[in-house]
């Protein structure tokens, strides 16, 4: 059995929290070394098609690094890593790290600050610990249990705890993708809704938007991969917020046999989870 029961830090997660927070700032920041506000054309294709620079990987070497000092014990799935066929047994693990050391690599391209640094824990296949960090908004989230979120701004060097909103009465604010929605999809799902206002943005700040209360839904009607939301979905669930399948089941982690691809979902607060009748 791996000895990771025996890691203190694992039973510490407040301590833990804030040397993840660390490692993610320090990944960030080395972001920027290759980050163009007027985009960039330096651009390799995954396997998939799906676009990766330097950045994502000299980041994703710099996470793994740091993870496997922290905790030597617990297995990393890295987006880098798995593209390169470097997946770990996760079956006799009770933990593991999921890791998108940039996830919004078309606005990272574009040269928009919409891009973030996902790190989170996985236990028994549900996200108790994430951070999330924004380097060009000098922006970080994390959590890691309930009543534990928090926001921090680089600008002011202040923090503070943050929850999701009970949905306003006037409407709802949605969050939807900058570069990956079906508009006409999105249209007939938010048909159910009383909707206030629809805003665009990229990467896992969609998911933080919710859990900051400054949004109420986030509806994602396309694919994505466990480490696109694993950290914001610990976020969320720290600030009281949840991420289901569009038939309200709670999601979950650690999926090899379908290549850790997601369903699609819905994040938002307790109160709009989608009932069973509902998704029916």
């Amino acid at each position: 059995m791996p000895s990771e029961q025996q890691n203190k830090l694992l039973a510490h997660p407040g301590a833990l929290c804030n040397m993840i927070r660390r490692v993610a700032v320090e990944a960030g920041e080395l972001t920027l070394d290759y980050f163009e506000e007027t985009g960039m054309t330096d651009v390799e294709a995954k396997a998939d098609g799906s676009p990766v620079t330097l950045a994502d990987q000299k980041a994703e070497a710099v996470i793994e690094k740091a993870l496997a000092d922290i905790t030597p014990d617990v297995p990393m799935v890295g987006e880098e890593a798995t593209a390169a066929g470097r997946i770990p047994d996760l079956g006799n693990t009770e933990y593991f790290w999921l890791v998108d050391p940039l996830d919004g690599t078309k606005e990272f391209i574009t040269g928009s600050g919409d891009y973030t640094v996902n790190i989170a824990l996985i236990h028994k296949a549900v996200p108790v610990l994430g951070v999330v960090y924004a380097p060009v908004k000098g922006e970080l989230y994390a959590g890691h249990g309930p009543g534990t979120a928090v926001r921090y701004l680089e600008d002011s060097d202040k923090e503070k705890p943050i929850y999701v909103r009970t949905p306003p009465a006037e409407g709802l604010t949605v969050v939807a993708s900058l570069n990956h929605s079906n508009q006409q999809r999105l249209d007939a799902f938010l048909n159910d809704y009383k909707v206030a206002k629809v805003l665009k943005r990229g990467s896992s700040l969609k998911i933080c938007a919710v859990a900051a209360g400054k949004a109420d839904l986030y509806p994602r009607l396309g694919p994505t991969c466990e480490w696109d939301t694993a950290a914001g979905d610990a976020v969320l669930r720290s600030a009281g917020g949840i991420i289901t399948d569009l038939q309200g089941k709670d999601f979950c982690y650690g999926h090899c046999e379908r290549k850790f691809l997601n369903s699609e979902f819905i994040a938002c607060s307790e109160a709009l989870r989608v009932s069973d009748e509902k998704a029916s």
